[in-house]
């Protein structure tokens, strides 16, 4: 299998992982012109699955290091298969909530607040589950973060005061504070999975990257068939939906939901990939650095702020600047 070898090409598929997570978001902005999200997000979950099948039988079945793909899915003992599929069904609600909060709040609100917050909490959990990198540097990043979220609150709380938007883009706040506290825990169990100190010979029983995402992917699917469709009948906003709905749609709109769920799933298989080399809590923050990526989309290309004032536009700044030095922090610890 395909094994980083050094700390730069860690970092390099960490930048990957961070544009991918914080790209995927744009499929769905592109659906809801036609789409609900509910439907959305089952072509969403067919595409991660399909790519980390793709994944083991390329990347994870090359080479002589290492363990196959295959064998290293059949072999895998109880405790670490389940610790790989409970961390996708954890993401799984945790994702569902995101997308909420995107249809509600827009990318531009609900990245820097959900995803942020899943990485402030992630990283201490990351970082005190397998600790590797400089914990001073590492905790400095992440204040910076916390402090680029704070801000971007702000800044949308500015936006459309006492109108029904402002109530609408408060109800997608608090989803995705919700969903930043669940998203904070599945990477430390998908982490646990896997033999991340000795990649070239994994201990018997647990995972490498490419059967650990497998199963992960599994965990999402499976417990997508329950989190999903009750989200589909008691949704957070407008009529539920129902299965005949998603049948309805045309290929074009289910493509743009697999090509979502492809998009996230590269930036994951890379994030589990490198955390080899830069340890799980340095893989997982700057990758989450997405909230960064999402915002600039959010505001630049969607126009989430359109119209907003002079010091709400300084504040978006603010932001990005500390978002920035925050994931430079991050990435500087691991030296």
């Amino acid at each position: 299998m395909f094994i980083v070898g050094n700390y730069l090409l860690a970092v390099i598929l960490c930048v990957v992982t961070m544009i991918c997570w914080g790209s995927w978001g744009n499929t769905q902005k592109l659906a809801a012109k036609t789409w609900r999200y509910e439907l959305f997000y089952w072509d969403y979950v067919i595409g991660i699955v399909l790519l980390s099948i793709i994944f083991g039988f390329t990347l994870g079945s090359i080479g002589e290091q290492g363990r196959g793909f295959i064998d290293d899915v059949t072999q895998v003992n109880p405790k670490s298969f389940w610790s790989a599929f409970t961390g996708g069904i954890i993401f799984n609600a945790s994702n569902i909530l995101l997308s909420a909060s995107i249809s509600l709040a827009g990318m531009s609100v609900a990245f820097p607040v959900g995803v942020g917050l899943a990485l402030v909490l992630g990283v201490f959990i990351n970082y005190f589950g397998a600790p590797k990198g400089d914990p001073v540097i590492l905790f400095l990043g992440v204040l910076l973060v916390v402090t680029a979220i704070i801000m971007n609150g702000i800044a949308s709380s500015r936006m459309s005061k006492g109108t029904e938007e402002q109530k609408t883009r408060k109800k997608g706040i608090i989803i995705a504070i919700i969903a930043g506290f669940l998203m904070s825990f599945f990477y430390r169990f998908v982490a646990s999975a896997m033999d991340l100190t000795n990649l070239e010979n994994p201990t018997e029983g647990m995972l490498t990257p490419y059967g650990a995402f497998f199963i992960f992917s599994i965990g999402i699917l499976a417990s997508n068939f329950i989190l999903n469709t009750l989200v589909m009948k008691k949704p957070f906003v407008g009529n539920p939906v129902n299965y005949s709905q998603y049948f309805k749609g045309n290929l074009k709109t289910h493509l743009v939901g697999v090509l979502g769920g492809v998009i996230w799933g590269v930036g994951t298989a890379f994030s589990y990939i490198a955390a080899g080399k830069a340890g799980a809590a340095i893989s997982y923050g700057l990758g989450q650095g997405a909230t960064l990526v999402a915002a600039l989309w959010g505001v630049f290309i969607w126009k989430e702020f359109k119209n907003s004032s002079k010091a709400t536009n300084k504040l978006l700044i603010w932001m990005f600047i500390l978002f920035i030095l925050g994931i430079i922090s991050i990435i500087y610890a691991g030296q």
